[in-house]
This record gives structure tokens, sequence and C-alpha cells, in this order.
């Protein structure tokens, strides 16, 4: 096993000096053919710049970016826009902090590095996706090496990182041990922050932390550029706007005040301009265009959903989606001009996921027949797509905690309207495993591969972590999903034609 090691939990770096350290490492994200965002976290005041060079060794062409300075406002943490990068190239950078009182007094450079997006077609794309991080008790285990499917992931050295939600669990505390069905004792690095419910901004900061503790996660990030999205669990499980929660563990009742400290967080750990400084125009959903093969549409399916309840009502102008979020994606789904076209949902379509005893927590509430409820919203856009001549479309998502690939199909639906689709699965990354979930027939699906845990809650020791892989190629335009395992490969693959409305 290769070496292993954690930032000590309370967070400090072993050996701090006087001089300011980035012991969280860096990232990077919101990556075009001449741009780029990148993040740091200090241990203290200090200011941010960045190097760049073609080289690894930094040896020529070293260009110095300035960046802002980092203090307890934002958690210490920062981003800095690169610009005038040349496309589809290796950049090579290293993040340098720097006292604000004497800048001779300098950290260790931080290092990573990234591509640019290609200009031309005939550069294919290549990049990863799952979602569900240190959720159900299952933390970083040191006996384990950490969340060492990350170091996996980057081996595979893709163009980035989709991180199809929950990226912490605010509502998972951790405890030191958790004992195993077969009598084996699991670990979990602790922190002050895990030990409870996520309330307060410095605990929802606190689980953001948690995760780059893991050195794993860190080496990843620098070299895996992340598009990161929310989903439940970056606040409350199954949590929509406006709830008033009934749960002895919470003081805070009010989800909304929750919502909007997660929010922060989320954007303070995660290179995502849009949402830094709580800028009131920015937005969770979005769209990454990554050259002329692909556009990937980040959607955001909880901070506009509507209550969720039993989904039988015949008129549902909120859906899951919110009119205002459905109209922007109706829109540049139609100037999109990228020969693959991903929507990236936070929840899956067609799998049924209860809420309690009545509720439904995704689209699907188990009634095969016509779209009622959430349904609807689904169905308008499937309609749209179809109608609209929209080419190229299929649907990426985690959530579920199992791997799967169905395909929709009117000929199969009680909707007819729309031209067929696919939808991937995938996950968890490092969260317990469960059974594989009902499907609803009303848009026809199909499952043609599943993988899950047998029983609910499998630690990722048991039921190790999924994630996918999407591979298009530069010259036929072709677009490969495989469906991979830590440790164990891969699980599924399913290749798909460009141009085509439906298949």
């Amino acid at each position: 096993m290769a070496e292993w090691a954690v930032i000590s939990p309370d967070c400090t770096p072993h050996g701090a000096s006087g001089r300011p350290e980035a012991p969280w490492g860096v990232q990077s994200g919101e990556i075009t053919a001449h741009s780029a965002t990148l993040w740091t976290r200090s241990d203290r005041p200090a200011r941010m710049y960045v190097e760049t060079s073609p080289s690894e060794s930094f040896r020529y062409a070293v260009r110095r970016h300035p960046g802002p300075l980092l203090g307890p406002g934002t958690d210490f943490t920062g981003t800095t826009t690169l610009h005038a990068l040349p496309p589809g190239r290796q950049v090579h950078y290293r993040v340098v902090l720097a006292d604000p009182d004497d800048p001779r007094r300098t950290s260790e450079p931080a290092r990573g590095t990234f591509r640019t997006v290609p200009a031309g077609r005939r550069t294919g794309v290549r990049f990863l996706w799952s979602g569900d991080l240190a959720g159900q008790g299952w933390g970083i285990n040191p006996d384990r090496g950490g969340y060492r499917v990350f170091d996996e992931m980057r081996r595979r050295d893709p163009d980035f990182f989709l991180f199809s939600g929950d990226t912490i669990y605010a509502d998972g505390p951790l405890q030191a041990t958790v004992g195993r069905p077969d009598g084996s004792v699991w670990r979990n690095i602790t922190t002050e922050e895990k030990a409870k419910v996520a309330e307060t901004l410095a605990e929802f900061r606190g689980n953001f932390r948690y995760n780059l503790l893991d050195t794993n996660l860190r080496g990843f990030n620098a070299q895996v550029p992340v598009i990161a999205q929310w989903d439940d669990h970056e606040v409350r499980n199954n949590w929509y706007p406006g709830q008033i929660l009934d749960d002895p563990r919470y003081t805070v009742k009010d989800v909304d005040v929750l919502a909007a400290r997660a929010r922060q967080a989320f954007s303070e750990y995660f290179p995502v301009t849009d949402l830094r400084g709580g800028r009131t125009e920015g937005r969770m959903y979005r769209v990454h265009h990554y050259g002329p093969l692909l556009d990937v549409f980040v959607l955001d399916m909880r901070t506009y959903r509507n209550a969720n309840s039993p989904g039988r009502q015949s008129d549902d102008p909120v859906g899951i989606l919110g009119a205002e979020q459905l109209g922007w994606l109706k829109r540049e789904l139609c100037r999109s001009r990228a020969t693959w076209k991903v929507i990236a949902a936070d929840m899956p379509l067609g799998i049924v996921v209860p809420d309690g005893s009545a509720n439904f927590e995704a689209v699907a509430q188990g009634d095969p027949g016509a779209p009622l409820g959430r349904e609807l919203q689904i169905a308008e856009l499937l309609r749209h797509i179809k109608h609209q001549r929209i080419t190229g479309t299929l649907w990426l998502t985690a959530d579920v905690h199992y791997t799967a690939a169905h395909h929709y199909d009117p000929e199969r639906a009680a909707f007819k309207d729309f031209a067929p689709f696919w939808e991937f699965v995938s996950g968890p990354v490092g969260a317990g495993g469960f059974p594989h979930g009902a499907l609803d027939a009303t848009f026809g699906p199909q499952r043609e591969f599943v993988q899950s845990a047998p029983v609910a809650n499998m630690s990722p020791a048991e039921n190790p972590p999924y994630y996918g892989e999407v591979d298009i190629d530069g010259d036929s335009g072709e677009l490969t999903v495989r469906l991979r395992r830590e440790g164990g490969g891969v699980l599924f693959s399913k290749t798909l034609q460009p141009g085509r409305i439906g298949q």
C-alpha cells in the first residue's frame, strides 16, 4: 500500500511555523480553453499568489498571478482565476501564501496541474463522476488507507471530475469506531465539527474541511479539476425549502437558515466563483462548455423544489427544478452546439426514492401511469428535447448508493411524447452501500445493468465504492460510458453514437 497520512484532526499542520501554510491542498475548477479557477486554504491570514508554467519543473515561462487576501470572512479560503491560458494544454501551477505584514515570509508551494479545454474537436474528452462521501457513519478510515478510491481515480487521469452531490454529510456525525456485522471494527478519523449535526457556519465549514484531511483526496484535487453540485446532505437528509424540522438533534429548526449556511460553506470550499462571497445572483445550476464535444448542464434539484409529498397532483408548476431553472435548461439545451449534452442531475428520474411512509424525495412516485407531481415537469422537459430535435442528451446521477444503467423508451412508457435516452447511476464514492430501488414505469425505464449492496448500509470495506467514466472519442464522436468499482475494473460499458435525438 502506498504511504498514506492525514493532516492532524485538529486541522493544524504538524510543525507549523510562523509562515503561512496550505495543508488542505489546492483545487482547480471552471476550466475553459483560456481560463481556470484555483482554490486553496491557508492556516492563517495570508495573501494568495499563483505561479504557472507549461513545465512541471518550472524551469521556463513562469507567470505570476496575484490572488486575494485570505482571512476569517471566508474561513481562510480563496480562489484566483487565471486568464490568457493556451487551449488544450497541460498547465502546472504552484500556490504560494505570503504573510500580509511581511511578504518575504512565504509558504512552501502547494503544487497542482490541469488541462485547459481543447479548441478543436479532434481531441477527445474523458471525465469521471460519482457522489456521496463520508455518509452513514463511514468516514476516513486509516486502516484502509483513507479514501483510496480517489487515488485510483486520479491514476485514470481524467480531464475533470463531476462531483454529483452529497459532497459532505452535514447531518451525519462520525464516531471513532463502528462495529461491523462480522465482528470487526471500522475506525474513523474524527473532528469536533463531525461530532454532531452541522448547524452553525463553523460546523458546516468543518464538514468540508474534514474530507480534506485525506491525502488521497488532496492528491486527486491537485491533479483533477472538479465540477461540484449539491444535493441534500450538504444541509440535511431530504430537505426542501421552507421545511421546519421535527428532529431533536437540531436546535435550529428552520431548514432555510441551515441551507444558507451550508451554501456559504460550499461556496468557500469549492472553486465555484459564482457562489463565492454570498453573491445573490450566484446560483448552483450552470453549464460548463468543454469544447466542441461536450456541454455539462449542472442541475440544482434542491433549492427550487416544492415540498416532498405523495406526488399525485395533476398540476405542479414548481416541481423539482422550479420554473426559472426549467426555462433556463430548455433555452441552454437549444443553444448548445456541443456533440454531447450531459445533464448532471443530483437525483435520478425513474428510481422511486421514498421520504417516509407516504412522501417521495425524487421525481418518481411509484405510480406507473401518466405523469403526476414532479413527473409533469420532467415530461415537459423531455417533450421539449424531442420537439426541438436536440441531439446527444444523456443523464448522469448518483444519490441512491449503487450503480446502474437505465434505458428510457416511449414504447414502454405511460407518457409517450419523448425520444429514448439513457440515465447512468454511480456512487457512493465513500459512504454506505444500499440495495437497488424500484423503477417507476411512467417514462418507460428498463434496467440494463445494476450492482448494489445486498443489505442496507454496508461499509466501503464490504461494498467498495463505485464511480463512472465517460470517454468521448475525438475522431468518431462516439461516447462510451463505463461503470466502475474500486479495485474491480469495468462492470458495464455502453457506447452511444453522436448526432441522434434518441437512442
